[in-house]
């Protein structure tokens, strides 16, 4: 199964939380932050804009991106979770 999303939704999957802090201690999964860093897996076709014609993205398929701690829909596909989101809620990309 694949994910499409629609009009200026974006599909991202969050990197992996860290298990561990910079001085080596182990976290416990309850106290691990979700991460505000993924990566973009699929892209819509962009919103209609006044004109008819549609936007286009700032990101595309493949770019590391950080967002907002809030940002987007959490879904579950299969043992894959996805956040889909606006691009309004991406903050940067990551070089």
């Amino acid at each position: 199964m694949k994910l499409q999303p629609l009009n200026d939704k974006i599909v991202v999957k969050r990197e992996e939380a860290e298990e561990k802090t910079a001085k080596g201690l182990y976290l416990p999964s309850a106290a691990q932050e979700k991460p505000r860093k993924g990566k973009v897996i699929a892209l819509g076709q962009g919103k209609y804009l006044e004109n008819g014609k549609r936007s286009t993205f700032q990101v595309k398929e493949g770019d590391k991106v950080l967002f907002s701690s809030y940002a987007g829909s959490e879904v579950k596909l299969g043992d894959d979770e996805y956040l889909i989101m606006s691009e309004d809620d991406i903050l940067a990309i990551v070089n």
